[in-house]
């Protein structure tokens, strides 16, 4: 299988939303392969199927008069953050190509980060038999959230490479209130170089969900394929 990657650099939510439904209508439609794309978001809070307003723990006119946006989505799950110093990755991937099994299709995706922090820090992470993503004990390193229409999976994962985790008190992340969250940064004790994660992140997801990379992450927007 082969596996294209858009890296987008910095983008509103709103705009890499539209990019994700556009490409999955064109994933649908065959026009295109199995898109992974990377964006780095300003802050913004995203509320999944099972958010409410109580999930938001700062007046909501707060947030707003400080650029923070809010947007309701259809993935899994309750309220999420992102913002700077975070590897969003939105997977547009034909379900057909993993035996229409997602819970094996987010176990994987787990695995994916399980394997980098292990491999590449050190860092030893797991799951989690209640709540999904991968934890450093109780802290959550990386947030899962998949959509599915029509057998094409949107959405993915959020990796905490080194975010403003105080940014993470305006909510309650994921519903759960008795854990903490965490970040590259936090467990190295430095910053890492972001270009490098992502780098390793590819090639994780590349080994986990057998893909042959086809096209690199400096790939841009507008560009479907390319050797490399």
């Amino acid at each position: 299988m082969e596996l294209t990657v858009r890296d987008v650099g910095r983008m509103g939510y709103g705009e890499a939303l539209e990019l994700q439904l556009r490409l999955v209508e064109e994933r649908r439609e065959e026009t295109i392969g199995d898109t992974l794309i990377l964006v780095e978001h300003p802050p913004v809070i995203t509320m999944g199927r099972k958010a409410t307003d109580a999930d938001i723990l700062v007046p909501v006119a707060q947030l707003e008069a400080s650029g923070v946006e809010i947007h309701r989505i259809t993935r899994g799950g309750e309220a999420t953050y992102h913002g700077p110093g975070q590897i969003v990755g939105y997977a547009i991937i034909n379900l057909y190509n993993h035996q229409r099994k997602l819970r094996q299709f987010v176990e994987r995706m787990e695995e994916v980060f399980i394997r980098l922090l292990a491999e590449h820090y050190g860092i030893e992470a797991g799951r989690d038999d209640e709540h999904r993503g991968v934890w450093v004990g109780d802290e959550k390193i990386t947030a899962i959230g998949i959509a599915v229409t029509r057998a094409i999976t949107m959405h993915g994962f959020a990796f905490n490479f080194a975010p403003d985790l105080s940014h993470f008190d305006w909510i309650i992340p994921c519903g759960i209130r008795d854990r903490g969250v965490t970040s590259l940064e936090r467990e190295l004790g430095r910053e890492p170089d972001m270009e490098r994660v992502k780098a390793e992140v590819v090639e994780s997801f590349c080994e986990v969900y057998g893909y042959e990379l086809v096209s690199g992450p400096d790939t841009l927007t507008g560009s479907s394929s390319g050797s490399r």
